[in-house]
């Protein structure tokens, strides 16, 4: 039974959101390129892995790992070599993938707290919106980290925590509040703890520590599972120390080696169950692999020669396998658009002492590029991207045209023929024929945001980094060049992939012309 609230938004959207003609959309493609698609719309399947780099898999060149079905997905589909995450960090990039809204626009959308109340409050129109106005039946699985409940701090984790992902066009939900390092460490299943034990009632509190409590910081020794590298020492929970405090949770509590299996079981049940019904579906499927902490099912432990974080993206790699293994098996694989990314760059030391760094054997998670996770440098932002949809988008291919995640929302209501509301999605763009690989005609700019909001701006051979006030590396524990400096930096990423010349001073009317398209950018006119 819907809420007041959620049938009055409801009614809004489907108001807003009336069918037009297939391919039609709010939000203009390039002059001339129109995607050309079937009658039938398809299933929608987004997997989403977390801090995976550009180059962690081997179809993208990966040292070291072995990623075989997604391999075959990339073999059996098109492999984009420019795509690129809205954010180089995890919640304001998800935030711009889901609402077609740059993250930098809102206040309270940097990294969140497992605490935090909702980022994408229930009056936007989102991804789900869309899908759900169209009829499909929608379903988020996995890593949220956009927050939940109606302010910071406020939850009653032993209830019904709402507003939640319903009022945000999902049918269905099974997920992480936050992140594996961050409390609480529970699953929450339609707005309430799953397994929830009423014997551990649960607390969450990012301030102070509850009275009694170990942390990581004063009991290192009940740290079994992993020690930290840096910070990651408050409440311990699976002999993990983790970012901030929480009491309870009992049988609730996850176990990290178990939470692939989880995820993926949840997602593929849906999918079974859908396949049983007339309507189509969309579903969300947000990894936690290789965020950390990683601790991956023993099975996985050993099947890569770079130790934890390795065997976590094997880990991924089986999730992905498993995906499509159901599909396949259900008879539906062929009228299912499957897309595969990331939400940011890879990042190898990023809180936990699990050998990372001196395991590398050579393997660069971002190739041949600079920067990680968190940087304005192309390793914060570049991510892979894969696209399978039988039929439509040919077998084998890759495409060098520039993408970003900020034009899926308008990309996918030129597929489902959808009109977008006037407010919604002012960031995102019909590129639908690009991402079917149906046309090389790039975007003639994307924007890339640092985890300071510290802009950058490409085209297909430029790239420009606004300036910073902050300093050249990240400040709080991982070894990473944050690529902030004080004055403007421009690089020639055709001759200079690497960033490694900045050559603003000998091309000021370069510099000033992207100067401007910020400011254009920034006040909404482009």
């Amino acid at each position: 039974m819907l809420s007041e609230t959620q049938a009055l938004r409801l009614g809004r959207l489907l108001a807003a959101s009336a069918a037009l003609p297939l391919a039609a959309s709010a939000q203009p493609a390039a002059p001339g390129v129109k995607a050309k698609l079937p009658t039938t719309r398809p299933n929608v399947l987004i997997i989403y892995a977390d801090d995976l780099g550009y180059a962690d898999l081997a179809c993208y060149g990966a040292r070291n790992v072995k990623t075989p079905h997604i391999d075959r997905l990339a073999s059996q589909g098109l492999r984009l070599t420019n795509a690129y995450a809205a954010a180089a960090t995890s919640t304001p990039s998800r935030y711009g993938m889901l609402t077609g809204q740059y993250a930098w626009r809102r206040a309270g959308t940097d990294v969140a707290p497992g605490n935090a109340g909702m980022i994408i409050r229930p009056e936007q129109y989102t991804m789900a919106d869309l899908f759900k106005a169209a009829g499909y039946r929608t379903a988020a699985f996995g890593k949220w980290h956009l927050g939940l409940g109606d302010k910071t701090g406020t939850q009653d984790w032993n209830g019904l925590v709402t507003p939640g992902l319903v009022d945000l066009g999902f049918d269905e939900s099974y997920i992480m509040a936050a992140t594996a390092d961050r409390v609480p460490c529970v699953f929450m299943h339609n707005g309430r703890v799953a397994d929830y034990d009423p014997t551990a009632p649960i607390e969450v509190n990012y301030r102070q520590n509850f009275a009694g409590e170990p942390t990581g910081r004063t009991h290192p020794e009940l740290l079994y599972n992993l020690r930290s590298s840096h910070g990651h020492d408050m409440s311990i929970v699976n002999g993990i120390g983790r970012i901030g405090y929480m009491k309870g949770g009992g049988k609730a509590l996850w176990k990290d080696e178990n939470i692939a299996d989880s995820i993926t079981r949840h997602a593929i049940d849906f999918i079974s169950e859908q396949s049983q019904r007339a309507e189509p579906f969309f579903v969300y499927l947000a990894t936690n692999d290789v965020h950390v902490p990683r601790f991956p099912h023993p099975r996985f432990r050993g099947q890569s020669s770079m130790g934890l974080r390795g065997d976590a993206i094997v880990q991924f790699d089986w999730s992905v396998g498993e995906v499509l293994r159901a599909l396949d098996s259900l008879g539906i694989a062929d009228n299912t658009l499957v897309v595969l990314s990331s939400d940011n760059g890879g990042v190898i030391d990023d809180g936990y002492d699990d050998r990372a760094e001196e395991l590398l054997g050579g393997h660069n998670p971002s190739g041949r590029y600079r920067g990680y996770k968190y940087s304005a440098f192309e390793g914060g932002t570049r991510i892979p991207a894969i696209v399978r949809w039988p039929g439509v988008v040919r077998a084998g291919r890759s495409s060098e045209a520039l993408v970003t995640q900020a034009d899926w929302l308008a990309s996918f209501a030129a597929l489902l023929g959808v009109q977008l509301p006037a407010e919604a999605a002012p960031d995102s763009r019909d590129q639908l024929a690009v991402w079917l690989g149906q046309s090389r005609r790039s975007r003639p700019w994307i924007l890339q945001q640092a985890a300071d909001k510290t802009l950058g701006l490409r085209d297909e051979r430029w790239k420009y980094i606004a300036p910073s006030t902050h300093g050249p590396m990240i400040t709080w524990g991982p070894k990473i060049e944050t690529g902030y400096l004080p004055t403007p930096q421009l690089y020639d990423l055709k001759h200079d992939p690497e960033e490694r010349h900045n050559v603003a001073d000998k091309h000021p009317e370069l510099v000033r012309r992207f100067q401007q398209l910020e400011q254009r950018i920034r006040a909404g006119e482009e």
